[in-house]
């Protein structure tokens, strides 16, 4: 038998060899997903390093192999403030159950000023011609909207001071003022609303001779259905662009997994992006799964094309690995340092990784099972027996479609169970999914998101997600984690002596 203290060392020895060795301040590890940019950002990189990033995470699902490499290669050459290396961990894709396309809108975009609630001008609108679209703007212009110009002479051309002169797509006669003038295009400033289409012709009427020139390839709008309660939904087969439909239609998508077909039963629930949409299916045919919605907020949300569809009763018959995750193999187990397990629900799965891993020479690469369905939480003591056959093994609880597969009121108890037996089987855990979501996104966290970032304090590892605030996100969970490790290890309080009000008693 294995006494207390030598399931802790297995549990730390196991940690330290799947995640590195943790930092001197604190004993859980931070593990951050790097953004697209993060390829060519080696600032952004060190940064992260910097504010206390142990693990980069890339996700396999996004981006291409270059841009995977260059990520690596960041990640490589930076060391952590006490000079350790960060490690990589790479997601494979698993199965896409995703709604399909939607026909997009008309290639207009709307520039205009910001008012305040009595209607005055608060702030101008900015508009950033080029005929340079692919290149970013001037840090400081980040905000203005970008207008692509088919003529890189008449760009040359201009002047701050220029008047530009258009007529949008409503129709609306507008003078637009050029304030600032770089390299790569100019700044004009927009007083009144405007509507720009692709094709719409651009006057400048502040030389001798009126310079025209016409607004290029913009983006097509991004639509969406908008859906109601008692609203039904239709997944079909085909991946055919569906029309956008409104509030009380029938709303006609696309789903991409064609074994759901088979697979779906009448009065099984089915849920859309991360549970912002539900319901129960009505009936099943070779083609098409119709489903009521009974669970949205008041008003409707929108279901846009790409988004998440969790069949949570439903037996998908389903490998986890599928042939581009087959094919990542070579790359991760080339460059990676864990790969983290998509859709797992079988000990199958994992001996069919563990297979791979072997075939490829890597059966040393640590493997991170990702528990976000039903199936994997009901099969996780097999699960955890399959996985410590390898070398290295840990467990990610994907709180996101996990909480949508087994209801938001019951993932708080089933995360607790699931750190308890992996706490049993001495293997490390990885908290993921909206950990301090709000701060890394807009700058600001939420009372609640604070607190579940205290609680992950209990794991051997906490998964931040990326955000354009994820530094500031990074520095606070690490504080988080430092001040919480002396209250806290795994379910057992430490019950140190508190401090807090030491100067009072001695008033």
């Amino acid at each position: 038998a294995v006494s207390f203290s030598e399931g802790q060392d297995l549990l730390d020895r196991n940690t330290e060899r799947l995640l590195g060795a943790p930092p001197a301040s604190r004993s859980t590890r931070i593990m951050v997903t790097l953004p697209s940019e993060a390829a060519d950002r080696p600032d952004l990189v060190t940064r992260l390093a910097s504010n206390g990033m142990d693990i980069a995470r890339v996700n396999c699902a996004h981006d291409d192999e270059a841009a995977w490499a260059r990520m690596v290669c960041q990640v490589r050459a930076i060391t952590t403030p006490d000079g350790r290396a960060c490690r990589v961990a790479m997601d494979l894709a698993g199965p896409k159950l995703r709604t399909g396309p939607i026909e997009p809108g008309p290639r207009v975009v709307r520039i205009g000023p910001l008012r305040d609630r009595l209607g005055a001008v608060t702030e101008t609108g900015r508009a950033w011609l080029t005929a340079s679209p692919g290149v970013d703007p001037p840090a400081e212009l980040s905000s203005a909207i970008v207008v692509p110009i088919d003529d890189p002479d008449w760009i040359a051309r201009r002047r701050v001071d220029d008047r530009l002169e258009l007529e949008d797509s409503r129709g609306a006669k507008r003078s637009w003022k050029v304030i600032a003038v770089h390299a790569d295009g100019c700044l004009a400033a927009v007083r009144a609303t405007t509507y720009v289409q692709s094709g719409l012709k651009v006057t400048c009427r502040s030389t001798k001779v009126d310079e025209s020139t016409t607004v290029g390839e913009l983006p097509r709008v991004e639509l969406a259905h908008r859906v109601g309660r008692g609203d039904t939904v239709v997944l079909t087969r085909s991946l055919a662009p569906a029309l956008s439909t409104g509030l009380g239609e029938t709303h006609f998508i696309g789903c991409t997994l064609a074994e759901a077909f088979g697979a779906v039963l009448p009065g099984q629930r089915v849920w859309f992006d991360d549970g912002k949409i539900g319901g129960f299916v009505d009936r099943v045919d070779a083609d098409q799964i119709w489903a009521t919605v009974t669970d949205v907020r008041p008003g409707g949300a929108n279901l846009k094309a790409g988004k998440g569809i969790n069949l949570p009763d439903s037996d998908l018959p389903l490998s986890a690995l599928t042939a581009k995750d087959i094919d990542d193999l070579s790359f991760v187990t080339r460059h990676a340092d864990i790969v983290n397990f998509s859709f797992v629900r079988s000990a199958d799965d994992v001996r069919a990784l563990q297979q791979e891993l072997e075939q490829r020479g890597a059966p040393q690469l640590g493997i991170v099972l990702k528990i976000e369905n039903v199936t994997a939480f009901e099969n996780l003591p097999t699960l955890l027996l399959a996985a410590m056959r390898s070398e290295v093994a840990g467990v990610m609880i994907a709180r996101g479609d996990l909480a949508v597969e087994v209801g938001f009121e019951r993932l708080a108890e089933v995360q607790e169970e699931i750190m308890w037996a992996c706490e049993a089987a001495h293997v490390p855990v990885i908290w993921a999914t909206q950990v301090l979501d709000s701060l890394a996104r807009t700058g600001q966290p939420s009372r609640a998101e604070v607190t579940d970032a205290a609680m992950a304090v209990r794991a051997e590892c906490v998964m931040l997600n990326k955000g354009p605030h994820i530094t500031d996100a990074i520095g606070v969970l690490d504080s988080i984690l430092i001040r919480m490790q002396s209250h806290q290890h795994k379910k057992r309080s430490l019950l140190r002596r508190l401090r807090a009000w030491d100067r009072a008693m001695q008033d």
